[in-house]
């Protein structure tokens, strides 16, 4: 896949509809790089001008400041300020919701000042506007999905439709869990969790979490954040269950039901 860079979009004298966060997971993780690759595809498809930072994106330092590094995460911080300001972005969309809140919330008291837009709301835009075209009766149509609401997408920034008309734009059957929305239950990987050892309980969120979406008896666990994709896939191994049930952004789901 060729995926433009900033650099080279300058250098040809362009400027890109959107610039494309990937974040730290959707580049280095196998899984989340899945993710990425299906939202690139549906950039393309639809037409959309779009670049990446590359290897200039640094980290957002979520991780280091909901650890207690302030120190290191205003390094990060300004550092992708400067090269954001430098190449003149004005508007971010991301595929993690981490990325996502503190871009949109938290750059801006250092200088950093952009439209950030989450791509579940990205994606229902798209869409609304009739820019993406879903196969009549695709893969999914009749099937049953449940939708995990992310901490920072749902609790955070208040994010609870764009997901679900996306989901409900592939004609399944979207069946909710007991604990959903403003009421629902951390996969187990926000505010640093993911990167330090868990403290002592007597069962792990995330394989709690995944029990509830098994309960509801759907064949796809749907998810817009790559953190809980990676802990509802292992709460789903834990049951092996992971032949039955597919854990699923919602821009594969929607890349596959393309025209």
């Amino acid at each position: 896949m060729h995926v433009p860079t900033m650099a080279e979009m300058m250098a040809s004298g362009e400027n890109p509809e959107i610039l494309f966060w990937v974040g730290c997971a959707g580049s280095f993780d196998q899984r989340a790089q899945r993710i990425t690759k299906a939202f690139v595809t549906i950039l393309g498809k639809v037409g959309i001008k779009y670049a990446i930072l590359g290897k200039e994106e640094m980290c957002t330092g979520d991780p280091a400041r909901r650890a207690g590094n302030e120190f290191m995460f205003q390094m990060m911080a300004y550092q992708n300020i400067q090269i954001l300001n430098g190449y003149g972005i004005k508007k971010i969309v991301t595929a993690c919701p981490h990325c996502f809140n503190i871009l949109g919330n938290e750059y801006p008291e250092l200088g950093g000042t952009y439209e950030v837009i989450h791509h579940a709301t990205f994606l229902q835009q798209l869409i609304d506007q009739g820019k993406i075209s879903l196969k009549e009766g695709g893969s999914y149509k009749g099937k049953k999905i449940t939708y995990h609401d992310s901490c920072y997408l749902g609790r955070a920034n208040n994010i609870y439709e764009a997901p679900r008309k996306v989901l409900e734009a592939l004609d399944g059957e979207l069946v909710e869990m007991k604990r959903c929305r403003s009421n629902g239950l951390c996969c187990g990987a926000g505010g640093a969790q993911m990167f330090k050892e868990e403290e002592k309980g007597t069962v792990r969120i995330n394989i709690e979490r995944s029990n509830e979406a098994l309960e509801t008896g759907a064949a796809i666990i749907a998810s817009a954040c790559p953190f809980c994709n990676t802990m509802l896939t292992d709460g789903v191994k834990n049951k092996e269950k992971e032949d039955e049930v597919a854990v699923m952004d919602i821009a594969e789901l929607v890349a596959q039901s393309m025209m």
